[in-house]
This record gives C-alpha cells, structure tokens and sequence, in this order.
C-alpha cells in the first residue's frame, strides 16, 4: 500500500489522452470541474466516410471547441511528440480510451499516468470489457481509476464505482451509463490526488475485491475466477445456435451496436442487434428459423428461440422485424 504525498492545494497541470466519444464525457468533466488541461493527446485524422474526407476524433473536434492545446502523434516514441510533451510540463496524464502508451511516456509526469478502465478491476482487464461483461451475463459492472504500469491494466486501484446491468440492456446502453459514471468518478479521482487524500491500493491478482470497493458496491469482497476481455474478433460476433438460448441472447446484447453479433439467411450475412428470448422444452433444429412473413423471425437455440427484432442483412440497412418482412422474400 502506498500512500500519495503530492501536497494539498495543489492545482495539477493535466495532459488528457483520448480519442472516442466516451472519452469526450470524461475530458468534459475535466473542464468543467476547473482542471488545468495543459494538452490534449488524440489519434491522427483520419479517411472516413464515402468520400474518404479527412475525419478529427471526437476528441479532438472537443478540444478544438474548447481551445485546448491538440497534439496527435503517428507514434508515441517520435522524438519530437517526445519534446512536445514534455514541454507541457504536466504534473498528471490522464488516459481514456486511448492506444497503449510507452513506459517513457507513462512515466514522464511526476504525479504518474492514471487510466479510467471500463470494468470493477481486477475483473475485465482488456480491451472490451463492456462487451464481454454483457456477453457473460454479468448483473454488475463499474469503473475503475488507476496507476499505469508495465503490465495492462494491472497498476494499483484509485477509486471504483459500480451499478447494475438490466436484463435487456446492451452494450451501447451501458457505454452511455458508463461513460457518465466514470467522467465523474475520474474528477473525483483528480481531486483526491490532488489534496493527497487518495490511497493506491494493489490489485489482487486473484479476483478479489480490493476492500474498500466492497463497501461500494454493497456486497461481500470474496474470491472469483479472474475473468478477461480481450479484442472482440469476427468469430466472436457468429452465433453458434446450438448454445442455450439466455447465451445466445447475452452474445447479441453484449456484441449491440458494434460489432453485432450475426448469423447467415440464404447465404447472406445477418446482423442481430435486437431480440428477445422464449424458453421451450421442444425447439426444432438448432439454427432452423420460422417466421410468418409480417411480424416475427425467430431462429432456434439448443432450448428455445430467438426472436428478432432489429437486423441489417448483408447490402441492406439497418431495420425493425416488420420493415424486413415487408420487403423479403424467403427461398
């Protein structure tokens, strides 16, 4: 356990690294709680669109708005990204929903890197834990402030904060409640250090709870299988239909809006953003699907069925069950 001793009163200057909307809430609390943003980190521009025009990060067109000092680096060990930033004199760098950024980076300000992770860490370390939270059917998350170090996502805790994940919710809705709760769990995480009221606590390589955030949470700390959330890949988003039905439909909630979880119809790929989910002791054929061509799609899992509503099939858009069945003509 250490203790910070950054002295109190202390108004840190601020390096903020960031580059998607979720971090835009983070860097917005920033600003309007009074921190002294001394530079903005963000990826390149980049080709989007059908034009390929030129597309700035949610966080850059931000920091523009705000006249915030912008820095966007191809490469985090080019010399010169290296002089500018240090020339930014920064007491503390913040880091939310950034690359991985080297130790002479991390290591640069004298208050250290503190990161805002989507998870109640240990659990979830990686790069989608939002997902693969949703996806294991988990009924609680959180988020997590810590110290950078050399292995991810393993430095030592700052402050938690959790809540509940609903039955039907996906993803992108708990990335939008997440991204609310941990800009104001990352200022509160500021001012701590700040007035050097914040202990770091280590993570327990276990699982385990650190205890304070067992008072949080409103749950006994106790030891569970370290569970991971690495980068989502295409074989991860297929449907295996032989799965139970309550897996199946945690895979198309934790995979909406992006990537999507899919499946195929007559050869095309489909996407499945929204269902709901019917238990029954006799389904057909894992993957066989029914529909009575006006109101319902449904596709049968190893007990049950999946009802879709809300799909995109492969060259078409985005669309509601009944806006699909009005203009699809089945083999």
């Amino acid at each position: 356990m250490t203790e910070n001793t950054q002295p109190s009163n202390i108004i840190p200057r601020i390096v903020f690294m960031g580059t998607p909307e979720f971090a835009v809430a983070s860097l917005d609390a920033l600003v309007q709680a009074g921190c002294n943003i001394v530079g903005v980190i963000t990826a390149p521009d980049k080709p989007a669109g059908r034009g390929m025009k030129l597309t700035e990060s949610a966080v850059k067109k931000y920091a523009v708005e705000k006249q915030l000092h912008v820095l966007q680096p191809l490469k985090l060990k080019d010399p010169v990204f290296l002089s500018a930033l240090k020339n930014l004199q920064a007491d503390l760098q913040i880091v939310v929903a950034f690359r991985m950024l080297p130790e002479v980076v991390w290591n640069m300000p004298p208050m250290g890197t503190i990161n805002l992770h989507g998870s109640l860490l240990p659990q979830y370390r990686g790069a989608a834990p939002i997902n693969w939270a949703v996806i294991n059917g988990e009924k609680e998350t959180g988020v997590t402030t810590f110290k950078l170090q050399h292995e991810i996502d393993t430095g030592n805790i700052l402050l938690q904060d959790s809540f509940p994940i609903g039955e039907d919710e996906t993803a992108g809705e708990v990335h939008d409640k997440m991204k609310e709760i941990g800009a104001r769990l990352l200022v509160k995480t500021v001012e701590g250090l700040a007035n050097g009221t914040l202990t770091e606590m280590p993570q327990e390589a276990e699982g385990r709870r650190p205890s304070y955030a067992k008072a949080s949470a409103g749950e006994a700390a106790e030891n569970t299988q370290l569970k991971h959330a690495p980068k989502i890949f295409t074989e991860t988003c297929k449907i295996d239909w032989t799965h139970s039905v309550i897996a199946i439909y945690n895979l198309i909630r934790g995979l909406s809006p992006y990537p999507a979880a899919f499946t195929y119809l007559n050869d095309k790929m489909l996407k499945i953003y929204k269902a709901k989910k019917e238990l029954h002791t006799a389904p057909k054929s894992a993957g066989s699907f029914e529909t009575d061509n006006k109101t319902y799609l449904k596709f049968a899992g190893s007990d049950g069925y999946i009802y879709v509503t809300e799909l995109q099939l492969e060259g078409k858009k985005r669309m509601s069950i009944e806006e699909f069945l009005r203009g699809y003509r089945f083999a």
